[in-house]
This record gives structure tokens, sequence and C-alpha cells, in this order.
């Protein structure tokens, strides 16, 4: 019976989230409602904590990527460059 309600949380977590915070969402609410389950029945708060985890780890996890990629770029500088 409250598998319902859990479903039903973590597709209005799905929907509301970002492309890019879904997968973190998702991925958190499973392992979070799975967890919360086990410790005392409390399926639905593990979820929302899990969803709330995994998009902060999917964000923290895409600006390392974005500064990676900032720091492998070489500078545009035009020494040594004729321009013509």
């Amino acid at each position: 019976m409250k598998t319902l309600p859990i479903l039903l949380t973590v597709a209005a977590l799905a929907l509301s989230a970002h492309s890019a915070n879904a997968k973190g969402c998702l991925k958190g609410a499973v392992v979070g409602g799975v967890a919360g389950h086990y410790a005392g029945h409390h399926a639905v708060l593990g979820a929302v904590a899990g969803c709330l985890y995994g998009r902060h780890r999917a964000r923290e996890l895409e600006r390392q990527r974005q500064q990676e990629q900032h720091q492998g770029k070489v500078p545009d500088t035009d020494i040594g460059q004729t321009g013509m």
C-alpha cells in the first residue's frame, strides 16, 4: 500500500527536476526509498532525502566536468600571430 505514494513522489520529483538533475534524483530516490524502508518503514522520507542528495551530487559532478573542460582549453591569445 505504501508503494503507490512512493511511486507518485518519485514521479513528481522527477518531473519537476531538470533533465540533468533527473538522473540523480531518480537514483537517489530509489536508494533512499529502500534504505528508508529498512530503517523503520520511512520509505517516502528516504526517497525524498535520496532525491535531494542525488540532485546535489549530480550538480556537483556537472560543475566538476565543466571546470575540467575549462582548464583543459588553451587560452586564445594572439601572441606571435600576424593576424593576416
